[in-house]
């Protein structure tokens, strides 16, 4: 490695946060790899090194999300409901996007003009919703898995339509979606038929009060 070189976590790092920057002002659509080279202060070859794609970078970006989601401290959510653990890990989700609500605004606002984009964007997200669902304990195993993952993912994008142009910083909007889109799931989409019993209700105010007493977590978001 050269003095002037760049240390390939860092680099991919860089890229992605630029990817971010990008689509805060842009549309995907209209951002090429170049563009992102050289927000990134990065050669094309070396962007080469780290991704194939635009596309590339945002599935990184998300798997990065998912990460951070995954390696949250929730053992206080051990005795819950199995429908709370998983309005908690969406919740979470959520707030890990908050840095780059602008981007992701940008991203749905192109998916709903381009359904190329919106296949391919669904088909990241039911994977990430894969693994959020088993962090809340509900099995992806086999075809109900696959479906179960699909169900979540439309759910979910009808939850950040509402969470990115929701201002309060309470967002009751959009835990108020959150919830009626999980008592939705377990009517139409399957995510979480094996637990019909589980009483329907909406847990904002608990949400609430373990993110008060978990004051880290605001510093705690991804860095892309």
């Amino acid at each position: 490695m050269t003095e002037t070189s760049v240390a390939p976590t860092s680099r991919r790092s860089k890229i992605i946060e630029a990817l971010l920057v990008l689509l805060a002002a842009h549309p995907i659509e209209r951002i090429g790899l170049g563009d992102v080279a050289q927000e990134a202060g990065v050669s094309l070859a070396e962007l080469r090194d780290e991704f194939s794609s635009v596309m590339a970078i945002v599935a990184a970006y998300m798997k990065d999300v998912d990460r951070k989601v995954l390696s949250a401290d929730v053992s206080d959510m051990a005795d819950e409901p199995v429908r709370e653990k998983l309005f908690d890990t969406v919740m979470r989700r959520l707030e890990t996007h908050t840095p780059h609500k602008a981007a992701i605004r940008s991203l749905l606002r192109s998916s709903f003009r381009d359904p190329p984009l919106a296949l391919t964007m669904n088909a990241l997200a039911a994977r990430s919703m894969s693994w959020m669902l088993t962090a809340a304990g509900i099995s992806t195993a086999g075809p109900r898995g696959v479906v179960r993952a699909q169900g979540l993912a439309l759910s979910y994008a009808r939850v950040l339509a509402t969470w990115v142009e929701d201002d309060d910083p309470g967002l009751a909007r959009t835990m108020s979606v959150l919830d009626r889109e999980l008592a939705r799931g377990q009517q139409l989409s399957g995510f979480l038929d094996a637990f019909l019993g589980i009483p329907e209700r909406l847990y904002a105010g608990r949400w609430r009060a373990r993110r008060h007493r978990d004051p880290k977590s605001d510093d705690d978001i991804v860095a892309a």
